[in-house]
C-alpha cells in the first residue's frame, strides 16, 4: 500500500502539512537547517535539544536556541532534563518563544545527558518520566510530544511498556527510534517495535531511524501504521533528500544549486550564531554539502582551512559563478529577521551571537 507522503495529518490541533518530519539533531538543527527543511518539504521541523537547566539559569547560549522565524511553523522545540518542575517552566518559555509543539527528549544516549538522569535514562524510570510529561502537559497550552529509544540495553522493550503511560500522562504524539541507547547509531532500527507501539497507543506515532529513501519511508509507513517518518542524518547537507522522499526520483542538484544553498546556509548561520561560533560549527557541513561526488574532495579541505565564512562564500562563488543569481533569489524569499519573536521578559538578549 502506497502512502501519500504529501498528505497532511494532525497532532491534536496542529496540522502537519506532510508526513515527513525533520529530526532534532544536536549540533545540526540550527534555525537555518530547520528553515531549509521546511522549504524542501518537511511538514514538521524540530530544534536541537535545549537544556531546561540552561533555560532556568538564563544561559545566553541556551536562550539562543529559542529564536523562531515565521517560516519555520509548524515547529517543535525539544527540551531535556530530569526535574518535572524545571521542565514545566522550560515548556512555558519555549511556548512563549513560538513553539507549536513541546517535544521532550527521552532518547539521547550521550553520557553527558544520561548521567544527569535525562535523555534515554528516563525510559528506565517510568514514574519520573510520566511526572515530567504530566508537568509539561499542564504547563504548555500546545501539544506535547515525546521522542524515545527502545530502551537503554540491546533488546530492551521498555518503550512498549512506557509508551502508553506517557500518553496517559498527556503526550499527544510519540516518536520512536527503535535502537537502544547502547547501540547509539549502529546496527539497524527495529521497526517491528514501532508497529507494536502503534497498536498500543491511540495517538500518532512517528517512525524514526534509517529513513534514507522514498522506498524505505513507504515501507516503514505501510508496515507499522505510523503517522509519519522522521528523517535525520540523510538530510545533513542534503535537503534534496527530503524532496526525493516526498516526490520520488528527482534530478540531482547542480553544482550551482549546491553552492547557493550552502552560501545561504552559511550566511544565515552566521546571523544566528555570530562569526566566531559559526566558523567552527559550519566546517562539518562543507563535507556534507560538497560530498556525494558534487565537488572534488580537495575543495572541501580548502574551505575548511579558510579563515572566515566570507572567504568561504567568495571561494564557492568562484567555483560556481552561476550560484550568485540563485543566492539572490533564495535570500529575497527569507523573512525579515525583525519578525522573530523576542522574549522581552528575559533578563538578557537572545541575540548575543558569538
Amino acid at each position: 500500500m502506497q502512502v501519500d507522503l504529501r498528505e497532511s495529518w494532525w497532532i491534536r490541533d496542529v496540522e502537519i502539512p506532510s508526513r515527513l518530519v525533520l529530526a532534532p539533531m544536536a549540533g545540526v538543527s540550527v534555525q537555518a537547517f530547520r528553515r531549509q527543511g521546511r522549504r524542501y518539504g518537511a511538514g514538521l521541523v524540530c530544534s536541537e535539544m535545549v537544556s531546561c537547566a540552561g533555560l532556568e539559569h538564563r544561559n545566553e547560549r541556551t536562550l539562543g536556541y529559542l529564536r523562531v522565524a515565521r517560516d519555520e511553523h509548524p515547529l517543535a522545540i525539544q527540551i531535556f532534563g530530569s526535574e518535572p518542575t524545571v521542565m514545566a517552566e522550560a515548556a512555558r518559555m519555549v511556548v512563549a518563544a513560538g513553539a507549536d509543539i513541546v517535544d521532550i527528549n527521552f532518547g539521547c544516549p550521550v553520557r553527558k545527558v544520561t548521567k544527569t538522569g535525562a535523555g534515554a535514562t528516563l525510559l528506565e524510570d517510568p514514574e519520573r518520566a510520566c511526572a515530567i510529561v504530566a508537568a509539561v502537559a499542564e504547563a504548555a497550552d500546545v501539544p506535547v510530544s515525546v521522542k524515545m529509544r527502545r530502551g537503554l540495553a540491546n533488546g530492551s522493550r521498555a518503550c512498549l511498556q512506557i509508551g502508553p503511560r506517557l500518553v496517559e500522562a498527556g503526550a499527544a504524539t510519540l516518536t520512536l527510534h527503535p535502537r537502544s541507547a547502547r547501540q547509539m547509531y549502529t546496527g539497524e532500527a527495529d521497526h517491528s517495535l514501532t508497529a507494536e507501539l502503534v497498536d498500543r497507543v491511540d495517538v500518532p506515532v512517528i517512525a524514526s531511524g534509517d529513513i534514507t529513501s522514498r522506498a524505505r519511508a513507504q515501507t516503514v509507513l505501510a508496515t507499522t501504521g505510523a503517522a509519519a517518518v522522521m528523517v535525520g542524518r540523510a538530510a545533513q547537507g542534503n535537503p534534496w533528500a527530503l524532496t526525493q522522499i516526498l516526490e520520488g526520483e528527482t534530478a540531482e542538484p547542480t553544482r550551482e544549486e549546491v553552492a547557493a544553498e550552502l552560501i545561504v546556509f552559511v550566511r544565515e548561520t552566521v546571523r544566528e550564531l555570530g562569526e566566531h561560533r559559526a566558523s567552527g560549527f559550519l566546517k562539518k557541513f562543507y563535507g556534507w554539502y560538497l560530498g556525494r561526488g558534487r565537488f572534488p574532495r580537495p575543495f572541501k579541505q580548502e574551505l575548511v582551512q579558510l579563515e572566515s565564512t566570507e572567504d568561504v562564500v567568495t571561494r564557492l562563488l568562484a567555483a560556481a559563478p552561476g550560484a550568485a543569481e540563485l543566492v539572490e533569489r533564495l535570500e529575497a524569499e527569507l523573512p525579515d529577521p525583525a519578525d522573530e519573536i523576542l522574549l522581552d521578559s528575559m533578563p538578557i538578549s537572545i541575540y548575543g551571537g558569538g
